[in-house]
């Protein structure tokens, strides 16, 4: 049986796209489920459009990702010499043709058929132009000579059976004059040579299959298989755009959402597996098939994914948080605190119960990363002012302590409320705004003044 080859072929004219996510990962599972390969190309042949710091995007954030190919990148136009050559093949068989209409012809064409009603179709002019009627001075661009007869047929694994008449495709340029070879040829000539068996991609390429095939045809090769995949809309049912929120990979990534949950919230877009939400990368390999995807198009819901991003947040040890969090925290405002990284390992654990993103962890950590004195609210202020002789009278017993951990804290503060006939919350109302400079906080103060142990917490109380 013939290897599984996929590939994910992305234009280098933007950020990575969460649909264009969607397609990466699909791609990789299949290739993983079926004992394949994934391989990446890097789709270049818009010269005007395509840039260096997209295609470092796109790279990046696969790589974020975990979407690894297992060869180097292949960038299309360094193959330019190879397109020309199969151009020239066609022209010497006779199933391509040189067409010398200018662009601005063709766009006069298109334009007149607009205002006729009519969708435009290039009429075969220069298909069998005769020796003495070629004009002199133009450069020509080739185009491969479709079969009008008859229709084509493509079976896809995702949308079934799918047909049109040849009637309605034109020929197709496949060769530019300048020599550059367009998408569409590219594109197939690449698949060809990369030994590419399964195409899967989205299905705003499905009339594309149409037209590939029957370059695949002239060419004399084994057509892939295709598997055209739903767009992803937003939740409320729009096509995805920066209209409707983010739409980049790099914006998930920057708000700190975890790459396994984008990949298991992306897989259950368009497939499932029972009632599953948490799936592995190792359950993914093993479960995948490109058959079960839906024909339906899958709505995006941020709600969504940040319920599941808040499971793989908790299911995370606080080693593995802190490498996730090292990038927001040096871009955090303020010096940072000579121990918060042994802080946030010890004290990572109750906060992680209220924080959704990673973004979310540092900024409900601010306490053990920033160093003191903190900027006080006037209602932080107030509880200090109201709250100053309990506050004197605290610091007196816990410096008494010997024992300085958050039971005995807890028994000393608890027993002094007790005392004084003021509730447990009021009590510590005070030592919270001493120590991490807010009335709230996503710990306790007992949890906190036990991960800064005893000189970090009085020199915060009698500061």
């Amino acid at each position: 049986m013939k290897q599984v080859i996929t590939r994910f072929a992305p234009s280098p004219t933007g950020y990575l796209h969460i649909g264009g996510a969607r397609t990466a990962l699909f791609n990789y599972l299949y290739a993983r489920a079926m004992g394949g390969k994934f391989l990446l190309r890097i789709e270049d042949t818009d010269l005007e459009r395509s840039t260096s710091d997209a295609v470092d995007a796109i790279l990046n954030g696969l790589d974020w990702l975990g979407l690894q190919s297992d060869e180097p990148p292949v960038f299309q136009m360094q193959n330019q010499k190879r397109h020309i050559e199969v151009a020239e093949d066609l022209l010497s068989k006779g199933l391509a043709y040189k067409c010398y209409c200018t662009k601005e012809e063709l766009e006069q064409r298109r334009t007149i058929a607009e205002q006729e009603g009519h969708v435009y179709q290039y009429d075969g002019r220069c298909r069998n132009l005769a020796e003495n009627n070629i004009p002199q001075g133009i450069s020509p661009a080739v185009r491969i000579k479709v079969n009008k007869e008859g229709s084509t047929v493509i079976k896809d694994m995702v949308m079934g059976e799918i047909s049109i008449a040849n009637a309605l495709l034109d020929d197709l340029i496949i060769l530019r004059s300048d020599q550059v070879p367009t998408y569409m040829f590219a594109v197939v000539v690449d698949d060809h040579d990369m030994e590419i068996t399964h195409i899967i991609r989205g299905d705003d390429h499905l009339t594309n299959a149409f037209r590939q095939y029957q370059i695949y045809k002239a060419c004399g090769w084994e057509i892939p298989e295709f598997a055209h995949l739903p767009l992803i809309h937003s939740a409320d049912g729009q096509k995805m755009s920066k209209r409707y929120g983010a739409v980049a990979v790099e914006n998930y990534r920057d708000m700190g959402f975890l790459p396994s949950a984008i990949k298991n919230y992306l897989l259950k877009l368009g497939w499932s597996h029972g009632d599953d939400e948490i799936i592995t990368m190792e359950q993914a390999i093993e479960w995948f098939n490109i058959i079960d995807v839906n024909k339906s198009p899958a709505r995006f819901d941020v709600q969504k994914l940040s319920s599941i991003n808040f499971h793989y947040l908790k299911a995370s040890t606080n080693e593995e948080l802190l490498n996730l969090m090292m990038p927001f925290i040096n871009a955090l405002d303020g010096e940072l605190h000579s121990n918060y990284k042994s802080y946030l390992l010890n004290g990572l654990t109750p906060i992680k119960d209220r924080s959704k993103t990673i973004k979310e962890l540092v900024d409900n950590s601010w306490f053990y990363i920033l160093k003191p004195p903190y900027i006080l609210s006037d209602d932080a202020q107030l509880v200090l002012t109201n709250n100053s002789i309990i506050l004197e009278e605290q610091i007196v017993i816990l410096e008494a302590l010997e024992n300085f951990n958050r039971e005995s804290i807890h028994d000393a503060i608890k027993e002094h409320a007790t005392a004084k006939e003021i509730k447990l919350g009021k009590a510590v109302e005070a030592l919270r705004v001493k120590l991490v400079g807010k009335t709230v906080s996503p710990a306790s103060v007992f949890d906190i003044m036990d991960i800064l142990g005893k000189d970090e917490s009085f020199k915060r109380l009698q500061g």
